[in-house]
């Protein structure tokens, strides 16, 4: 569906400037998750560091009401093509925004953990989930944009295992002897991560799904090979 809509809208159409506000926002909020996801393992960001992503969210945030503006201007027009790309956009944004906040929450932890996370199966399986929402994260664009269809199918079954990897990590901290404060750090810290994937995932179902099953995923669409 994405392929079409995008071959419609590439010229002249003023829906060409939601699209390229999109992938600017999309840009923006995954630099965020990128760097919130590498800096919660650390001892935090300092002052001007903060200042700059929060700064990084606002943009975020001013480009998504920008898209939804725009969006509702051209589907006031009652042009019906429009419909089905704007329907896209209102959906996608929301997506994107959920992402700088969630990178935002992650820089947070770190200042609210005391000391450094003990070193045993627990956190390896955490950095792991970490590197595979980062690697999702820095191919999400490109994906998009060129709406490569098997790429996006390969990186949502991988993507997919990372939500039960997840909620089993969190059941075994439930039942390790971690002080209160680490075991709410690595808790956080597995909730953030799998929220982040799933609005990745969001992202790239707009390039396998049809319109009205976008967030969705159909088991013999994703598996097929």
């Amino acid at each position: 569906m994405l392929r079409e809509l995008l071959n419609v809208f590439r010229g002249q159409s003023p829906l060409q400037a939601a699209t390229n506000d999109f992938a600017e926002m999309l840009e923006l909020a995954l630099s965020m998750v990128v760097r919130a996801s590498e800096d919660f393992f650390g001892p935090g960001l300092t002052p001007p560091e903060r200042t700059r992503l929060y700064d990084q969210d606002v943009q975020v945030n001013q480009l998504e009401r920008q898209i939804r503006k725009l969006v509702v201007e051209r589907l006031g027009g009652g042009n019906p093509t429009d419909v089905p790309y704007g329907l896209l956009m209102m959906s996608l944004v929301k997506d994107v925004e959920r992402l700088g906040d969630y990178a935002k929450n992650l820089v947070e932890v770190p200042e609210l953990r005391a000391g450094d996370f003990p070193e045993d199966e627990n956190l390896n399986e955490l950095l792991e989930i970490k590197r595979s929402v980062v690697a999702l994260a820095q191919e999400v664009l490109p994906v998009y944009w060129a709406s490569d269809h098997q790429r996006a199918k390969q990186l949502t079954l991988e993507g997919r295992s990372v939500a039960r990897r997840c909620d089993q990590l969190v059941a075994r901290i439930a039942r390790g002897d971690y002080t209160a404060n680490i075991a709410v750090s690595l808790t956080l810290g597995a909730r953030f991560f799998k929220r982040v994937e799933g609005h990745l995932l969001n992202v790239l179902s707009s390039v396998l799904m049809p319109l009205h099953k976008l967030d969705y995923f159909d088991e013999d669409v994703v598996e097929k090979r």
